[in-house]
């Protein structure tokens, strides 16, 4: 265990002073204790601590601003901020300043106790080069429960550096949004942030989307194109769904990675990659590569820096913050402004969402759009979350683009099988498979779960697996197609 040393807690809570006090104590710290800034002045006149421990709200002033002033006096004092007012700003806005670490409140002790002595053990690092507060001020990632105080943390960390960032969750949980927030914060944030969808894109042509082609390198390569990684140069290039990349891409990727330089498709000319990449995906890589579906190497460069974002089952009490929100920008983009009432926010927040943050966007511009009333009431959200499964899908440009990208390809490739009369059945076909697949896979395997979120009888996914040699565990039998 590392030597204990010399501990200054600044909070106007006097409870908080004396159960942080007795946890340090216990760690066999010398503990001293203010309840302001000018006590802490004071404090300070006998002696610099081995570390300071201050909250952000205090009544004589600000602890960030504090921090801010403290580094420039005592550069070398290790510095821990914890704080009420759990937004990404005040993280980064903590990072900034020079705190050795960032806490939310409330806080586990052990995780207190632990940043104590990793300060101790350590030392300080210097302050990161990162923008001033107001530029995290207008972030879209929206959350106070300890699950989105972590994701904050991590991005307040990685902002100021070009290390590779692996985003995972569930679809609809803001990963694009997290992935803007590491460029928008970030020393890159002035040059493009572009993003690619790696299941949006036919596998044949994701070589071409990523490094660009030359004229003449395929059938119907009329001109130069420019890839992401040209397009994104100096910035952040997102690779979105990346467990969703074949084999082949994946390997021409990792080269990318281990060099830094690339050649088009068609190219001989090398072309050095100035980008950040910051992957996401929804799927488990760690089991992809386990099934020999996912290249081990390249999960490792990729996972540098993981965050990990919670579904929104898991953060409940984000729920009405979220909706609120989503009404008041529903109000600024023209629609009635609405308010909900407090049996409301309950039905949100006991329910699973699904969809997460994008199926409670959804409905709370559905009801800005179609309710009659001001305030929503508790039957109101009832109604529309019943209607929501009865409504068609939002259009998703993401599978327009893929099945243009496909009939872009078959008429290049076969232009007489537009005329054959086959073509509806083809593409259809072709979506059926990984539908299924998908669908099976997220209710592990189990036929009923499956066949109901497809609203099909279960003797008729049966039926289809057989037609289309997928087996129960959703593995296809040695020569399936």
């Amino acid at each position: 265990m590392n030597a204990p040393g010399t501990v200054l807690v600044v909070d106007d809570d006097a409870a908080i002073r004396t159960v942080v006090a007795a946890a340090l104590r216990r760690e066999g710290h010398g503990v001293t204790t203010a309840a302001s800034i000018s006590e802490l002045r004071r404090a300070l006149g006998g002696g610099l601590p081995d570390v300071l421990v201050t909250d952000v709200g205090l009544p004589d002033g600000n602890g960030l601003d504090l921090v801010a002033s403290l580094m420039a006096e005592h550069p070398a004092l290790p510095v821990i901020v914890f704080s009420a007012q759990n937004t990404l700003a005040t993280a980064v806005r903590a990072t900034e300043v020079g705190a050795f670490d960032y806490l939310p409140k409330p806080f586990d002790l052990d995780v207190l106790t632990a940043a104590v002595r990793g300060a101790i053990a350590k030392g300080r690092r210097g302050p990161l080069d990162l923008p001033d507060a107001e530029a995290g001020a207008g972030t879209p990632l929206i959350g106070r429960s300890p699950a989105m105080q972590e994701v904050y943390r991590v991005i307040a960390r990685v902002v100021s550096n070009d290390l590779t960032v692996l985003i995972s969750g569930e679809s609809g949980t803001g990963k694009e949004l997290v992935a803007k927030a590491v460029h928008d914060l970030g020393p890159r944030r002035r040059a493009p942030f572009v993003a690619l969808n790696m299941a949006a894109i036919p596998r044949e042509l994701i070589e071409a989307e990523l490094f660009g082609h030359e004229r003449g390198a395929f059938t119907g390569a009329a001109a130069r194109v420019a890839g992401k990684f040209e397009q994104a140069a100096g910035g952040t290039l997102f690779l979105d769904e990346i467990g969703d990349m074949p084999m082949d891409a994946q390997t021409r990727l990792l080269r990318v990675l281990q060099s830094g330089e690339f050649t088009t498709v068609g190219g001989a000319r090398t072309i050095r990659a100035d980008v950040r990449i910051v992957a996401a995906t929804n799927k488990d890589l760690g089991a992809l590569v386990q099934a020999g579906q996912f290249r081990e190497d390249l999960f490792y460069r990729l996972n540098v820096v993981p965050i990990a974002l919670p579904s929104l089952r898991e953060r409940r009490q984000d729920v009405a913050l979220l909706a609120r929100h989503f009404l008041d920008r529903a109000a600024e983009d023209g629609l009635p402004r609405k308010q909900l009432d407090r049996d409301a926010v309950a039905v949100l927040e006991g329910y699973d969402w699904p969809g997460n943050v994008r199926e409670l966007e959804n409905l709370m511009r559905r009801i800005a759009a179609l309710s009659r009333d001001e305030w929503i009431d508790a039957e109101a959200i009832r109604r529309a979350l019943g209607e929501s499964s009865q409504q068609p899908l939002a259009r998703d440009p993401g599978i327009e683009a893929a099945v243009r990208a496909r009939l872009e390809r078959i008429a290049i490739e076969e232009p007489r099988a537009l005329g054959d009369g086959s073509l509806y059945d083809r593409i259809i076909g072709e979506v059926e498979r990984p539908l299924i697949e998908a669908m099976l896979a997220r209710h592990q395997h189990n036929q009923l779960r499956a066949a109901r979120a497809l609203g099909i009888n279960r003797n008729t996914l049966r039926k289809r697996l057989d037609t289309l040699g997928i087996d129960a565990s959703g593995n296809r039998p040695d020569g399936a197609n």
